[in-house]
């Protein structure tokens, strides 16, 4: 076994000030609110099909929403929520899609697994796994092209790393300097699999990111201003033509794969372990220890349970999909003059 990369540590060149704190604070607030939420309409049987949820993991998703401009993309996995979502999406159109209701974000055409919002730079989830880390390299050849400085970001699970799809997209970054950052967000199990039984490196990404002369970046994913500076460190080098990352990100998800998997693989131990690192409570309380007033985040916290609510309102009440639009977004003129 190959020795292990240590993890990055703050360099101070990027420090949050109260109103970026705060700003952090609410949208890993809003990104649990909205994967606890998808869990108990699951559990009441109003989403069809199965959800993927972010849940332990919001820290990654909510600093690269903070630190991303407006006209980036993010590219991500069936466990979008999150990266979606803070690209300046509503709750109620996430939980509407979840939910397979015309108010949602595709007109619940997509479910859970395909929330897209183009004009938002959401440029999808994808649910092949590493199909859209070559998409992401595209996208941003096209911003190097066009002289935008736009930054593509392109979110994926450790299993990705072993997916050929993985080294193609990474070596054609590299060699073009492609304003694109990786983020390999290693919640330490594939399927049902460890990450880590059936990759000959420690760290699936970072481990390897020498091998197209790329840095090793390894973070914990669970610490929220670090994400933020490990995300603005790399958006700033792909904007100034440095070329693109590769981050991995140390997380864990508190849940199984999917909304049908118990997770009894998992040690009960190593659940208790990293649900003791919740990235939530654990930001609150650095918070807390810098000065800011409780009374500020209670606050953050008591407009996130009312917006939760009410988007849970609307969605729930939101009519399916009409019947008139099942052939639409089915062709590039949004037609279905193809099948004939």
């Amino acid at each position: 076994m190959a020795k292990s990369t240590e993890k990055a540590g703050s360099s101070g060149k990027y420090p949050l000030d109260k109103s970026q704190q705060l700003e952090l604070y609410r949208i890993m607030a809003e990104c649990r609110a909205l994967q606890q939420r998808a869990h108990d309409l699951f559990m009441q049987n109003l989403v069809k099909g199965t959800t993927h949820l972010g849940l332990g993991q919001e820290a990654i998703a909510s600093a690269f929403g903070l630190a991303m401009r407006k006209d980036d993309y993010t590219f991500c996995t069936y466990r979008g929520h999150n990266h979606t979502y803070v690209r300046g999406i509503t709750m109620t159109s996430v939980l509407g899609e979840i939910m397979g209701r015309d108010c949602g974000l595709l007109r619940g055409k997509g479910g859970s697994m395909h929330l897209t919002s183009v004009e938002n730079g959401a440029m999808g989830s994808y649910a092949i796994i590493g199909a859209h880390m070559p998409i992401a390299a595209g996208a941003a050849w096209s911003a190097q092209y066009r002289g935008t400085e736009q930054a593509a970001v392109c979110f994926f699970g450790d299993g990705t790393t072993n997916i050929g799809a993985f080294h193609e997209a990474i070596n054609h970054a590299a060699i073009w300097k492609l304003p694109v950052v990786y983020v390999c967000e290693n919640n330490q199990y594939m399927e049902y699999t460890a990450i880590r039984d059936v990759t000959a490196v420690e760290n699936p990404a970072a481990d390897r990111a020498s091998a197209y002369g790329l840095e090793s970046i390894l973070v914990d994913g669970n610490d929220a201003e670090l994400m933020y500076e490990t995300a603005m460190t790399a958006l700033d080098k792909a904007r100034s033509g440095g070329g693109p990352s590769l981050i991995e990100a140390s997380t864990y998800r508190h849940f199984g794969h999917s909304r049908a998997d118990p997770g009894k693989y998992r040690p009960d131990e190593e659940v208790a372990e990293w649900i003791a690192r919740d990235p939530l409570p654990a930001y609150r309380s650095k918070l807390l220890s810098v000065g800011i007033d409780e009374s500020e985040l209670a606050a953050i916290d008591a407009n996130t349970e009312s917006m939760i609510d009410q988007a849970t309102e609307e969605a729930t009440n939101s009519p399916p999909p009409p019947d008139e639009i099942a052939f639409t977004d089915v062709w590039a003129d949004g037609g279905a003059a193809w099948r004939n």
